[in-house]
C-alpha cells in the first residue's frame, strides 16, 4: 500500500472516529439506543455546534504531529534535540488556543502553522488532567511522574509517534507521561504507538499488536494493560461483535480500557473501516477516544481509502489533517515553507 495511504488513513480515520463519537460521549448505551435507534448513532451527528466536528482527541493529536515535526527542524538545524521538551511546549501551544496559560507563563514565542488555525481554539471538552499538568510549572516524565492519572488522555493523542518514530514504544511513554503519570496511562500509549508503527510498516493487525504485546511485557507494571489487551483479543474471538462485548471491556476513561476497546473493535471488522468505528463509539462511556483510537488503527491498517467519502467530506479541517499527515510522510524539507510551519528554534 501507498505509505501516503496509511499516513493519510491514520490522521484522517482517527479524527473520524473521534467525530462521529463526539456526539454521544456523554451517553449511557440505552440513551444512544433511545436517540438514535436500536443501532446505534451511525452517522456523523451535531456536536458541539457542528456535525463532523472533532474534539480535542484530534486537536492533540495534531499537535504531538506538530511537535514531533518541530523536532526534527530543531535536529537538523542544531543538531541537537530533546524531543519530549519541544512536544510538550506544542501542547502548551495547544493550551493557548484554549483560553489557558500555564502558570508562571512562559516566554514561548506562538507561531508555526497549527496556532493560526481558528478552528483550533474551539474548546471541545479538553480533559481536566492534560489541562492540569499542562498549567503547572514542572515536566511529567516517566522516571518522575507528575501525579497518578491514567486516564485516556495520553494514549488518544499517540497515533503520530507510531507513524514516524524510531523507537515507538518508548517514545510514546515518554510523551504520554507528560500528562498522565501513571505506569498504565504512559504503557498504554506507548503500546499504542508500537502498534501503529507495526501497521504503518505493513505488519498485519494480529502482527502488529503482538510485538506491541511483546514488548510491552518487558515493561515493569504492565500486567494492568496486559490483562485489558488480553481481555479484548479473547472477546474477538469468543463470538460476534457487539456494544455489550465492549462494555465488558470498560468504559474507556482510562488509557487501558480505551485502548483495549479499540482494539477489539478493530479486530473483530479487521476489514470494514466504517463497522469497526461504529461499534467503537456505542457504548456508554468516552466514545471520541475509543472512536478516535479505532479510527487510528483501521485507518493504518485499511488506508485512507477505505474511510467512507461522505465522512471525509463532512469532516471539520480535513484538509488540514491530510497536510499535517502528507509532511509527517514526506520528513523535513529544507524550505522556507517548512520553516514557517514547524519552526525548530
Amino acid at each position: 500500500m501507498d505509505p501516503t495511504s496509511r499516513f493519510r488513513g491514520c490522521l484522517l480515520g482517527g479524527a473520524v472516529g473521534d467525530a462521529l463519537g463526539a456526539p454521544v460521549e456523554f451517553l449511557s448505551l440505552a440513551e444512544i439506543r433511545e436517540r438514535f435507534g436500536a443501532a446505534g448513532i451511525s452517522e456523523f451527528a451535531p456536536a458541539y455546534g457542528l456535525v463532523g466536528g472533532i474534539t480535542d482527541d484530534t486537536q492533540l493529536t495534531l499537535f504531538t504531529a506538530e511537535g514531533l515535526l518541530r523536532a526534527t527542524s530543531r535536529w537538523e538545524g542544531r543538531g541537537i534535540c530533546h524531543v519530549p521538551s519541544v512536544v510538550r511546549l506544542a501542547y502548551v501551544r495547544w493550551l493557548l488556543t484554549q483560553g489557558l496559560a500555564p502558570h508562571p507563563s512562559p516566554a514561548l514565542k506562538i507561531d508555526g502553522w497549527l496556532s493560526g488555525i481558528q478552528a483550533l481554539h474551539a474548546r471541545r471538552a479538553p480533559g481536566t488532567t492534560c489541562v492540569t499538568a499542562l498549567e503547572g510549572e514542572r515536566f511529567g516524565t516517566v522516571e518522575d511522574p507528575l501525579n497518578d492519572s491514567k486516564g485516556c488522555g495520553g494514549v488518544m493523542r499517540m497515533a503520530p509517534v507510531g507513524l514516524v518514530a524510531n523507537d515507538p514504544f518508548r517514545l510514546g511513554c515518554d510523551l504520554a507521561a507528560i500528562t498522565h503519570g501513571h505506569a498504565s496511562g504512559f504503557l498504554a500509549a506507548g503500546c499504542f504507538a508500537r502498534l501503529i508503527f507495526g501497521l504503518v510498516h505493513g505488519a498485519s493487525l494480529p502482527d502488529a499488536l503482538e510485538a506491541a504485546r511483546n514488548e510491552l511485557a518487558s515493561h515493569r507494571d504492565h500486567a494492568e494493560v496486559e490483562r485489558a489487551l488480553a481481555s479484548a483479543v479473547a472477546a474477538a474471538a469468543s463470538g460476534p461483535p457487539n456494544p455489550e462485548a465492549v462494555e465488558r471491556l470498560g468504559a474507556g476513561w482510562v488509557a487501558e480500557e480505551a485502548l483495549a476497546i479499540a482494539v477489539y473493535c478493530a479486530l473483530v471488522h479487521h476489514d470494514d473501516f466504517s463497522a469497526g468505528v461504529r461499534l467503537a463509539v456505542n457504548h456508554g462511556g468516552d466514545s471520541d477516544s475509543t472512536g478516535a483510537i479505532a479510527g487510528n488503527i483501521l485507518g493504518t491498517l485499511l488506508g485512507v481509502e477505505a474511510i467512507p467519502a461522505r465522512w471525509l467530506e463532512a469532516l471539520e479541517l480535513r484538509e488540514e489533517i491530510t497536510a499535517v499527515a502528507d509532511d509527517l510522510q514526506a520528513g523535513y524539507r529544507d524550505t522556507d515553507e517548512w520553516h514557517q510551519r514547524y519552526p525548530g528554534w
